[in-house]
């Protein structure tokens, strides 16, 4: 039996509309509009898409957003200065720095100058560690993605074996400190393998839910699956493919035909996780503005 596609666009579009009302009310009751600043360096073509459509749905739910796309040559002083400057900015209650960087510019110390409190991404150290202590002000917006798919599908977490394929700070560390807290959409088994992993199938089939973030396209396979487990895909990966008109098509790090026809319920890609992520950054920019006003 075919696996239950779980729909990412349809569960981003609750939270998204959900964020909509919200932000309608902070401005009627209260005067604040959430606004997120999101600083792009250089003209690489997919993170030009990630922000338009980061700008297009901040539009759509009544946020502001301020874009700051800087040249490829902006220095890491100037790159730096601007993110102080909107540090400084009232009207700015979350900041971006889009990845990846120029490979010149330092990027954990770019990160580290976002201002805590406008740290909507969770990648700022204070936030990193508020998250391992169980107390977390922003939890990454992927990790937070998927945390959010697996409850709102039904699949909770709790005393379930989560395996993570992937150890970026971006995905599968954060991930890790999530699923495991002891917390409601937590209290998981997780185990956390990555590429250098021996033998990886011996653990990905002990999985109840498998959630595949190295970026390694189509590296998980039906055999590397047990039967009946829930199976998260958040890898995006661009590969050649003759009958696209563009030449080539989006897949993840699951073998998506082959293992649907194992796992109980698996995200497809694109429209698994990636909407996912959106949503949260919308959702985390909203609790960015309540914190700065001291709203409940």
């Amino acid at each position: 039996m075919a696996a239950t596609i779980i729909d990412g666009t349809r569960h981003a579009r609750t939270v998204r509309q959900e964020v909509a009302a919200e932000a309608a009310r902070l401005r009627a009751e209260h005067g604040v509009v959430p606004g997120l600043a999101v600083v792009l360096v250089g003209d690489d073509p997919a993170s030009k898409v990630y922000v338009r459509m980061k700008r297009d749905a901040c539009e759509e739910a009544g946020l502001r957003s301020f874009d700051h796309h800087l040249p490829g040559e902006t220095t890491e002083a100037e790159i730096l200065d601007r993110i102080a400057h909107l540090n400084r900015d009232p009207a700015v209650h979350g900041i971006l720095v889009q990845l990846p960087l120029p490979p010149r510019i330092n990027e954990p110390r770019t990160l580290g100058a976002v201002a805590a409190e406008k740290d909507v991404d969770g990648f700022h150290p204070l936030n990193v560690g508020l998250l391992l202590l169980g107390t977390p002000r922003f939890v990454p917006c992927t990790p937070l993605g998927v945390q959010h798919l697996l409850m709102q599908s039904g699949f909770d977490p709790a005393g379930q074996h989560v395996v993570i394929v992937g150890r970026s700070t971006v995905v599968g560390k954060p991930l890790m400190a999530i699923l495991c807290q002891k917390a409601p959409g937590g209290n998981a088994t997780v185990t956390l393998c990555h590429s250098q992993t021996p033998d990886l199938a011996r653990f990905t089939r002990q999985a109840d839910i498998l959630i595949a973030a190295m970026g390694c396209p189509r590296s998980i396979t039906a055999p590397m699956v047990r039967e009946g487990a829930v199976v998260i895909d958040v890898g995006v990966s661009r590969v050649a493919d003759s009958s696209s008109p563009k030449g080539s098509r989006l897949v993840g790090d699951v073998d998506f035909d082959g293992v649907a026809q194992k796992a109980r319920a698996i995200t497809p890609v694109p429209g698994g996780v990636g909407p996912m992520t959106i949503a949260m950054l919308l959702k985390n920019t909203l609790l960015a503005a309540r914190y700065r006003h001291n709203l409940p």
